[in-house]
């Protein structure tokens, strides 16, 4: 009997989007408790990026696959799955792990653990841009900095999904976003998609203008995926007691330790991963009900930087890492 086959991307060497492929690959019956979809649109995330080079959390085991994130239709049901059934729109929650568990391809099996329906109407390409960003944007914020109302919260990377919905997520909460930009160029968007001020770290001293910006007292929350030269500016703006997340690691520089800020105002530093909250059905739960109501309310918006083919991987990764994009890039798949 001849296996079922989807197409997938992987990889076979580490490198740039270059090393890409797009291949057949053996797609398995559902065990009892797992889901088969077949997808119709992926997100994409600087996560895949760092696999491929190396640079991630985990260490690719090549030939590996990659990707966090899909929503597509469910095909068909394993003999425990409940609350699931075939023509459902669902979105997969992102894998512990990328290469055991990759999203990028045609045809997916999935635990229903990690499945969630998609709201009513919802398109293909704004359920593709949606679990991983505002997952990710309010365990850090809410569940694990405790953002309230009046906060003044830095936001860095701003034109990040990520970035951006932790903008929208700061305003439903009524916080103060400050988003942080390299350059002026995104300085428009950014205010128009929410922020209270934009700060352009290349132009400005970040500092001194987020001194200014919170009128001396300091930012008692930042957000930041980069790391590297920045935190020492970061940390000398906090106020008494808050909190710097750190969820990413994109700079290739070494990051200070600020010993002096630490002490002097008594900050923590926190490394944080979406998973902590996917691991915890309480924490999961109540980040669904919030992105839900968000989505129903339109507080949350995702926005959609630019569409690709799936063939078209390797031109989607290109742009995702030209640092071009304002918002999420996500790769559609024919019927």
């Amino acid at each position: 009997m001849e296996r079922a086959t989807a197409r997938a991307v992987r990889f076979h060497q580490i490198g740039g989007p270059e090393v890409l492929r797009i291949e057949p690959v053996e797609v398995r019956q559902p065990g009892p408790n797992e889901v088969s979809i077949r997808v119709k649109a992926l997100g994409l995330n600087r996560a895949e990026a760092l696999l491929r080079t190396d640079r991630y959390i985990e260490s690719p085991q090549l030939p590996s696959g990659l990707g966090l994130e899909a929503t597509g239709l469910v095909e068909a049901v394993g003999s425990e799955v409940r609350g699931f059934s075939p023509g459902d729109a669902v979105s997969v929650l992102p894998p512990t792990s990328m290469h055991e568990q990759p999203t990028h391809a045609e045809r997916l099996v999935v635990p229903q653990s990690r499945l969630v329906k998609n709201p009513p109407g919802q398109a293909w390409t704004e359920a593709a841009a949606t679990w991983m960003q505002y997952l990710t944007a309010y365990g850090a914020l809410v569940q694990v900095a405790g953002m309230r109302a009046g906060d003044f919260v830095v936001i860095t990377a701003a034109s990040s999904s990520v970035g951006l919905a932790a903008i929208q997520i700061a305003r439903r909460v009524g916080a103060v976003p400050i988003a942080v930009t390299r350059t002026s160029a995104k300085r428009d968007a950014l205010a128009q998609a929410g922020a209270a001020a934009v700060i352009a770290s290349d132009e400005e001293d970040l500092r001194s203008r987020l001194l200014e910006i919170t009128g001396n007292a300091g930012a008692r929350v930042v957000f930041d995926p980069v790391g590297g030269p920045i935190f020492e500016p970061l940390s000398a703006a906090m106020a008494e007691g808050g909190i710097l997340i750190e969820y990413g690691g994109l700079s290739p520089e070494p990051t200070p330790f600020p010993l002096f800020e630490v002490l002097s105002r008594s900050l923590t530093l926190r490394g944080y991963r979406v998973y902590e909250l996917l691991e915890d059905p309480a924490r999961l739960q109540a980040a669904s009900a919030f992105i839900r109501d968000g989505l129903a309310d339109g507080t949350l918006r995702p926005v959609i930087a630019r569409t690709f083919a799936f063939d078209d991987v390797v031109e989607a990764y290109r742009y995702l890492e030209s640092n071009q994009q304002f918002g999420k890039v996500v790769m559609t798949l024919q019927e």
